[in-house]
């Protein structure tokens, strides 16, 4: 089985691309109405996600409990629906996506707060 490191860290290349995607789109087509959502589906995608990465590989300790599983999951599907809940809510389609989305973004990263001072030990200075 491939460890948390390289689940958070290989997703996140794949958010990057989409994000690419979507910007060349909106170059191509002179139309920005998507840029928050592209905003952040890379903020959230592919740099919180490759941060969380990193974090588990540096204290492989914190990425072997239960509780950086589930903040896999909800850091996932944060980031999966993150952006295209903002995509809908700027073309007026509904806010209803972003505003869960939001909660469940949140809550990851509050999980992440408690995991990260929970293992405060493993990133000591050498």
């Amino acid at each position: 089985m491939r460890s948390l490191p390289y689940w958070f860290i290989g997703l996140s290349t794949l958010f990057a691309i989409v994000g690419m995607g979507v910007g060349i789109y909106m170059a191509a087509s002179q139309d920005h109405i998507l840029a928050s959502a592209h905003a952040h589906n890379n903020l959230l995608g592919f740099v919180a996600m490759a941060l969380y990465g990193l974090y588990y590989k540096a204290v492989p300790i914190a990425a072997r409990t239960r509780l950086a599983v589930v903040h896999f999951w909800l850091a996932f599907a944060g980031a999966l629906t993150l952006g295209p809940g903002v995509g809908l809510a700027v073309t007026g389609r509904g806010e209803t996506l972003a505003s869960l989305s939001s909660i469940i973004v949140l809550l990851s990263m509050v999980l992440f707060a408690y995991i990260v001072f929970a293992n405060r030990q493993g990133l000591k200075a050498e």
